[in-house]
């Protein structure tokens, strides 16, 4: 008896932008694949800040692929095949926290490579301060956090950790 839901099949077979070295697209494949290979690709990063200045930190859930129960400083994941970064941002600012039809400020992008994962981070923040509906296969929970007490977590996924350090030191904060 396989032990993965049918919403685990549907995101493992998920196609993936991929991307060389320098950021052009190269094709497409499976986010299973993807992750086998240690393929680049691309992803994006949207930091939720609220009106005290505060982060929305996610704890992920036990059965993420990497870094299961681990926090992220920032929503987001990767960018699908023919998807554009903006386009790929909105839908998984909607999918993990149920924000919609809100402005995403961009913030620039980044290269992050560690532990077999290689990739292109787009990133955006927004402050946002209406009610969270949370995706229940990705997010436990949530809390708000002051920026140092996120970025002082022991936990923290390093690619999140990387696109907040990265929104500060751009002073796109």
């Amino acid at each position: 008896m396989s032990t993965f839901s049918t919403s685990d099949r549907v995101i493992a077979d998920e196609q993936v932008q991929l991307v060389d070295p320098r950021n052009r697209p190269c094709g497409s494949t499976s986010r299973v694949t993807m992750r086998r290979l240690s393929c680049w690709h691309r992803a994006t990063y949207i930091i939720v800040r609220n009106a005290a200045g505060e982060i929305c930190v996610q704890q992920r859930t036990p059965i993420k692929e990497t870094h299961p129960g681990w926090f992220d400083l920032a929503a987001g994941g990767v960018v699908g095949a023919g998807e554009a970064s903006l386009p790929a941002a909105r839908r998984e600012l909607f999918e993990e926290l149920g924000i919609g039809g809100v402005k995403l400020v961009s913030g620039g992008e980044f290269v992050f490579h560690d532990e077999g994962l290689r990739l292109y981070g787009s990133l955006y923040w927004v402050d946002y301060t209406g009610p969270l509906r949370l995706q229940p296969e990705e997010v436990v929970a949530v809390r708000w956090l002051p920026v140092a007490d996120a970025l002082a977590l022991e936990k923290a996924t390093p690619d999140t950790r990387l696109a907040l350090s990265t929104a500060i030191e751009l002073d796109r904060w």
